[in-house]
């Protein structure tokens, strides 16, 4: 058995999954923000009564993971700034002990994401495959072969920082013109509000100001010709990014995740129509494009099976 932790600046989820990636059960805490003992402290109760419900002992579990926000030291399975959990420098390799004798292992929330997608997801039994999740940012998380590549130095798979466009929009990162700074959902809003100010009229007006992506693509279901023309825009950039990445590694599987990927085949149908005429293609097999199918439960599996 295995156990996984999502740790957010909301709430700790974890989960307690068999080897295969199978989820049996799973609970959560509010997150107790700035106080690296207490998190420790909630970490380890949460996978002792997972344990207790199940009537496992701790030292049967073979393996814990922790998927976190911000950057962190694999080797040493230490968080080193933790921005949404207000605390940095947390070592959290000794935090089961002495319940729990496995080891301890820490990746980034979205490459859990990602295994676990590729794990019990719609990418399952996917050998390779890219994640793209199309939140507030864009991250995601790469696997070949099976694994996670995470580079020389373990921070490999900012996807979101390829730029698209020369000198285009600033990004957050500090580069201009990111695939993050044209497709996350904070930048379709931001086009969004930046055309109303300019005049442009739509049903969106009455939002202004207080705009978000589902807004805007309730707009386009309603016929709205400004979304319309906001969310071809913002598929033909998607497009760009996904077909570099098809280009690059050739998945099995690219599978979108976060808020967006909500829009289902809608946004699906022009992705791919728009993709794959840019790609490499092969007479055996070619990249599908999918949406995630399990939700919030994709970071605890993949954190299980780190």
């Amino acid at each position: 058995m295995r156990i996984g932790i999502d740790l957010g600046g909301t709430s700790v989820k974890a989960a307690l999954c068999e080897e295969d990636g199978t989820l049996l059960s799973k609970r959560s805490t509010p997150t107790r923000t700035g106080d690296a003992e207490g998190l420790c402290a909630d970490m380890k109760l949460l996978a002792l009564a997972l344990c207790g419900e199940r009537g496992i002992s701790p030292d049967s579990i073979t393996s814990i993971g922790i998927g976190v926000p911000g950057s962190f030291d694999k080797a040493t399975c230490t968080l080193k700034f933790g921005t949404n959990l207000g605390m940095n420098n947390v070592c959290f390799a000794d935090a089961f002990r002495p319940e729990f004798g496995c080891a301890v292992q820490l990746d980034n929330d979205a490459n859990c994401a990602a295994l676990g997608e590729a794990t019990a997801g719609s990418a399952k039994g996917a050998r390779n495959m890219v994640m793209v999740t199309l939140g507030t940012g864009v991250g995601g998380g790469i696997i070949i072969d099976g694994k996670l590549y995470t580079g020389s130095n373990g921070i490999a798979g900012e996807i979101g920082h390829i730029v698209i466009q020369r000198d285009g929009e600033q990004c957050g990162c500090g580069r201009k013109g990111c695939l993050e700074a044209y497709t996350s959902a904070a930048s379709f809003v931001k086009f969004a509000e930046r055309a109303l100010a300019e005049g442009r009229k739509s049903i969106l007006q009455k939002n202004a100001g207080h705009l978000d992506a589902k807004m805007i693509c309730d707009a386009v279901d309603a016929g709205d010709a400004l979304a319309r023309e906001l969310f071809d825009e913002y598929c033909v950039n998607l497009s760009i990014g996904l077909a570099n990445f098809i280009n690059i590694f050739q998945p099995e599987s690219i599978v979108l995740g976060g808020g967006l990927a909500g829009y289902g085949e809608k946004l699906l149908e022009p992705l791919r129509r728009l993709t794959l005429p840019q790609t490499f293609q092969s007479d055996a097999r070619n990249t599908e494009i999918v949406c995630a199918t399990l939700g919030n439960d994709a970071g605890l599996i993949g954190a299980a099976m780190l």
